[in-house]
């Protein structure tokens, strides 16, 4: 029997919700660590976004000031997020790295993303790959970074167009100054492309049941291609869970969300941005809920 969009919403979120009332058993590790597709990387589960509300290097991290920040992180890492996403347009770089600073470097996973557009950053310049990423390691106070994703990919030949950026990765993960690459999508015809690009490491997808913020208003076309991203080998960083904060109120759309998600069982990471502590902790109990099963 085929199953509608409204008919799929609606048992999921009746589904995620009657689990929230069973308690997730001790075993059940929201945190856990994963690998995310072939790069090799140990990630935990659950990553922190650090990119809320971001423009111009400014993101609700960076707005609530240095020493929240840097609270709100560390905490993520106390809870069990091995793994943080920031790019050059969030800002935020300085902030995870003073977060982070004396935790050994190789019990966290850190992603940032390269901006080759105008507009989105102060400067009107864009230096090769390897300059910036020089600065951006720098900003991090690290030697090496795991994972460069280019940012906001939505041309279907974005290969073509970006390619003297991507040789110069390759030729940067090669060296070990970064230890994958990837993407972050914008446009279901950029994910296509994805899949048939050896170069591709990861792909940032938008993916929730409710077409908010999503490269199709169905999920099936993102779903689709997320099978077979995975079957190429692809680690899969799922972003826009909570529609970019449309559903912080509507905890039911979130519950539908992390069932659909980790019901597929091919998105690696659950990618959220956090503004406070609490929302670390039950996005934590909400995933064990669903995890559980």
């Amino acid at each position: 029997m085929k199953v509608n969009r409204r008919q799929f919403i609606k048992t999921s979120v009746a589904g995620a919700t009657a689990l929230l009332f069973k308690q997730a058993p001790a075993d059940v590790d929201p945190f856990q660590r994963v690998a995310l597709g072939r790069t090799g990387l140990s990630v935990s589960r659950i990553a922190m976004g650090t990119g809320v509300k971001a423009i111009n290097r400014q993101s609700n991290l960076t707005r609530m000031g240095m020493e929240a920040a840097k609270s709100l992180v560390r905490h993520a890492y106390d809870q069990g997020v091995r793994f943080f996403d920031c790019a050059d347009t969030y800002g935020t770089h300085a902030h995870v790295a003073a977060a982070l600073k004396g935790l050994p470097r190789d019990s966290y996973v850190l992603s940032t993303k390269l901006w080759l557009r105008p507009g989105g950053i102060p400067e009107p310049e864009r230096p090769d790959a390897d300059v910036v990423i020089d600065r951006f390691r720098k900003e991090l106070n690290t030697d090496y970074i795991d994972l460069i994703q280019l940012h906001c990919m939505f041309e279907p030949n974005w290969p073509q167009l970006f390619r003297r950026q991507m040789d110069i990765l390759e030729s940067l993960k090669g060296q070990g100054v970064i230890r994958g690459h990837g993407v972050s999508v914008h446009s279901l015809y950029a994910l296509q492309a994805c899949v048939y690009e050896p170069w591709v490491d990861t792909v940032h997808v938008r993916i929730n049941p409710f077409g908010d913020k999503m490269d199709a208003r169905e999920p099936e076309p993102v779903i689709a291609l997320i099978e077979q991203l995975h079957q190429a080998g692809k680690g899969i960083i799922g972003m826009k869970l909570i529609g970019e904060g449309l559903y912080r109120n509507a905890p039911e759309k979130i519950d539908a969300t992390l069932k659909m998600v980790l019901g597929i069982d091919k998105v690696d990471v659950l990618l959220v941005g956090f503004d406070r502590p609490e929302q670390i902790e039950d996005l934590g109990r909400r995933v064990a809920a669903v995890l559980r099963g």
